[in-house]
């Protein structure tokens, strides 16, 4: 039984020592086992873009199944934020607001005359009139007055009210 125990721990340790030496083998991990085993570790110059030994060897003291990345992290892309400039909109030129108010009419169809009042003044017109160089009484209808404003050449209407 001596004999059998003595087989069993040299196989034991053999094994032991076959799975020990395998890794550094095969896999090409000299440069961690390098610092352990007594020879000096290579000298790597410190670059932004590759990791740091001190680093993997404090992550695998904290963590035991660390991640691994083959590739390296891609850069985040940066946002940069830019005022937003408003284009004022600008509207195009309308008539003003008709300043006239109806008084009233007098006449027949050949010959009918309008009354308007603007503030103080009092404007006698027929179809076809200028008044002030400014609107152009364009046609007269039982119910409304057809003006045009002379400097946009804008139609305005005014009502005159019911037929007569």
């Amino acid at each position: 039984m001596n004999t059998q125990r003595a087989v069993m721990w040299v196989g034991f340790l053999g094994l032991s020592a076959a799975l020990a030496w395998a890794p550094g083998h095969w896999f090409n991990q000299e440069s961690e086992v390098a610092a352990f085993a007594g020879k000096p570790a290579p000298t790597v110059t410190e670059s932004p873009t590759q990791p740091v030994a001190a680093t993997r060897q404090e992550q695998a003291s904290r963590d035991l199944f660390p991640a691994q990345q083959w590739t390296q992290p891609q850069a985040l892309a940066t946002v940069t934020e830019q005022p937003v400039v408003a284009t004022p909109v600008v509207a195009a030129p309308t008539a003003p607001a008709l300043p006239f108010q109806f008084i009233g009419r007098i006449g027949d169809r050949d010959d009918l005359q309008i009354f308007l009042q603007s503030g103080e003044k009092l404007y006698v017109v027929r179809q076809g009139d200028v008044i002030d160089d400014t609107y152009r009484l364009d046609r007269v209808s039982a119910t409304e007055l057809s003006l045009v404003y002379l400097p946009l050449h804008q139609p305005q209407t005014l009502s005159v009210g019911s037929a007569p």
